[in-house]
């Protein structure tokens, strides 16, 4: 569209302005050739005197083009007429703000032409196959507009498509055969151990057996017969469920499976990864899916089902392909079926619960030597599969195309750090990383130098780095012992640093241990949860404390006897009025659960010689569990049900402390079963040990022998 031969033509002019005062738009329309293109020129006046000579927006269209000119700002846009839904009441580009939202009855009387021919030109230009009120002569020009932009975006879309679908077809072609066999004959090696099975079935001292790599069957004796003949029949070893065997037919070591304890049919299945030089520098990933079915025949015999063969069958289909290219976005084209059964690629997934899933798997070891003279030679995936065997290769290097240290990592043995910058997203990559400029490992992850060769040694553990960064943070030098026991806490930066402002890191460890009772590190789950449970009280304890404007240069504040009564008096102190009013709302609205708790005790009450279970003694009881251990056990929800008999809330507390909450269970009360369990703040301390004492408890409960000793596990 030329728009200074547009500027350059003198305005139209409103001839007369309308006496009606509803009107306050005028639209005075024409036709011009401009560069051998007819042009319908559109001129919007405000119904004024003074406004008869200036439009207030002149708008151009075309058979293809169109656009709008504001001669009081001298500026072009691309708006439609209609800034809102103008069929039912809404803005035009011409209107005040203050014309936003009007019914369509008062649109279309604000906004009338001039004349009739002005209509009339319109619609021929426009051509527009709609019919509308005649009154809402603005609708052909809106629809018009609709009509260019549509086209515009169906063409620019094609256009897309177009590219797209070159695109893929360019790399189709540019992507070498699949090696079928050696696949195959990998996977079969790799996934598959080359397992093979013998299915047998006794008779005496005599034995039947498959073979599934051959595909015969053999009659041999196991046992040692009492008959001359019997030292001259086939021999083998007696067959047993599991245990490895030799086919007395081709020779092959297979698992013996008994016939009456398999289906016809069983199938394993398995993911891998093929790597391949794509063009000059890039890679081509394959993922492929490949499957192994063993079969038994059975036929029906005098006595019963008889096994007549067997066989095993290897199959694979490739399922999706990541392109690399250096400078470009990585590309994934997925391999799809349509209705007809037709096999072709595309460049897109699925959607919804069809969507393609790339799983971890096998990396084939050509796929390296592939590597060789790419963008991806010193990518160091092969160190990283080397200690994890089954990965998702695509996640790693889009991981190490973004974070080139990650090769340095793989190679010095970090490798949990490694594995939680490629699984953990970039998030997880924004928590570990300190400098992504960075080419020293110390500066690149936020530690000391010297603490390096100690997280070389953990194979880079993510708890111990994260220790290691609040050390480097805080500005302060800790041991490699006191960095380890710092861990086992599983305290965060901040909780730290508020307890290190008033005594330094060892005093907090070594207060957490005396108040725990036992040792860091002792290879117990108890212990260790004991010391998480008893540095979150602590740090909780300090903290309302401080809040409280108590001075923690006090030792007397700072290290009290009894840790869980100081700390349960703060929670008590902090929340008093609070408390105060919330428990006295819930003992009246929750009256049941005081009123049931007799005849509850006599069902759920258990206890052993370290742990004891019962229910909750009153409303006021589970809003206190809730606060104390942090977590929403004593919200209106868990209390209305354990009021109306649907769940039941279970204090769980160990025996010599049974005064202090420690966890909290949920259990349905119609058909006995763990819902959920807790302790402070949501965690699950001693996860192993608790859920198997848990399960006992259940177990017992169901079978009436709750009298019974339950002996908790012991962690290894």
């Amino acid at each position: 569209m030329k728009k200074k031969a547009i500027e350059s033509i003198p305005y139209l002019g409103l001839k007369k302005v309308s006496r009606k005062k509803d009107v306050k738009y005028i639209g005075v329309t024409t036709v011009k050739i401009i560069g051998h293109e007819k042009h319908l020129f559109l001129e919007v006046y405000r119904n004024k005197k003074e406004s008869k000579e200036t439009p207030l927006v002149r708008i151009v269209l075309t058979k293809k083009d169109f656009s709008n000119y504001f001669p009081e700002k001298e500026k072009w846009t691309r708006q439609q007429v209609d800034g809102g839904d103008v069929y039912y009441g809404g803005e035009l580009i011409w209107s005040d703000r203050q014309d936003h939202s009007v019914s369509w009855m008062e649109l279309q009387n604000r906004n009338i032409l001039q004349d009739a021919a002005d209509q009339d030109r319109i619609k021929k230009f426009c051509n527009a196959p709609y019919h509308y009120n005649e009154k809402k002569w603005w609708g052909y020009i809106a629809a018009h507009e609709q009509d260019i932009v549509s086209t515009a975006r169906r063409k620019t879309e094609q256009r897309k498509y177009e590219k797209r679908k070159k695109a893929l077809e360019d790399r189709i072609a540019h992507t070498g055969p699949l090696p079928e066999k050696e696949v195959l004959d990998m996977a079969d090696s790799l996934c598959f151990q080359n397992e093979h099975y013998l299915y047998y079935k006794k008779h005496g001292g005599r034995a039947k057996v498959a073979c599934s790599k051959c595909g015969g069957v053999a009659d041999a004796r196991w046992k040692a017969g009492v008959s001359y003949e019997s030292q001259f029949q086939r021999r083998i070893e007696e067959p047993r469920e599991g245990h490895y065997g030799t086919c007395s037919l081709c020779g092959t070591l297979g698992i013996y499976k008994c016939q009456g304890k398999v289906k016809s049919s069983n199938r394993k299945k398995m993911h891998l990864f093929l790597g391949q030089k794509y063009k000059e520098k890039g890679m081509v990933f394959r993922y492929l899916e490949v499957s192994k079915e063993w079969q038994l025949g059975l036929i029906e015999g005098k006595h019963g089902p008889e096994m007549y063969n067997s066989c095993e069958m290897l199959q694979g289909v490739e399922v999706a392909r990541a392109y690399f290219e250096p400078d470009k976005s990585i590309q994934i084209d997925y391999h799809k079926r349509d209705w007809n059964g037709d096999e072709y690629w595309d460049d897109c997934n699925l959607y919804g619960n069809a969507n393609i899933t790339i799983w971890d798997g096998m990396i084939m070891p050509e796929t390296y030597e592939q590597m060789k003279g790419t963008m991806f030679q010193y990518s160091a995936l092969q160190e990283y599969t080397d200690s994890i065997r089954t990965m998702n290769p695509i996640n790693y290097l889009e991981c190490y195309i973004r974070i080139p240290q990650l090769e340095m990592l793989v190679k010095m043995g970090l490798t949990e750090t490694a594995r939680a910058l490629v699984e953990g997203g970039r998030y997880r990559c924004n928590e570990i990383i300190a400098d992504t400029s960075a080419k020293r490992p110390d500066t690149f992850l936020g530690i000391r130098k010297e603490k390096v060769k100690q997280l070389i040694r953990y194979e880079g553990d993510t708890d111990l780095l994260r220790a290691m960064q609040m050390e480097k943070r805080s500005g302060q030098t800790w041991t490699e012992e006191q960095i380890v026991n710092l861990v086992e806490t599983e305290l965060e930066s901040e909780q730290v640093e508020l307890a290190t402002e008033y005594m330094t890191l060892q005093k907090l460890l070594n207060r957490i241990k005396k108040y725990a009772g036992c040792e860091y590190w002792t290879n117990c789950s108890s212990s260790m949860a004991r010391i998480q449970h008893v540095a979150t009280t602590y740090i909780d304890y300090l903290g309302m404390r401080i809040a409280l404007g108590y001075d923690l240069s006090n030792a007397v504040y700072q290290q009290p006897r009894d840790l869980d009564a100081a700390h349960a008096k703060m929670v008590e102190e902090t929340n008093k009025e609070k408390a105060d009013k919330r428990i006295e709302e819930v003992q009246e609205r929750f009256k049941n659960i005081q009123k049931n708790y007799k005849k509850l005790r006599k069902r759920y009450f258990y206890e052993d010689s370290q742990y004891l279970i019962r229910p909750a003694r009153s409303a006021e009881e589970i809003v206190m569990e809730g606060r104390l251990l942090h977590h929403c056990v004593g919200g209106d929800n868990y209390l209305r049900k354990h009021n109306e008999g649907k769940t039941y809330i279970l204090m769980l507390r160990f025996k010599t402390d049974p005064n202090t909450p420690y966890i909290t269970v949920e259990i349905d009360a119609n058909r006995p079963g763990i819902i959920q369990w807790y302790g402070a703040h949501d965690r699950k301390p001693d996860a192993i040990n608790i859920q198997q004492w848990l399960d006992d408890y259940l177990a017992k409960l169901k079978n009436g022998s709750l009298t019974k000793i339950i002996t908790p596990a012991i962690a290894s």
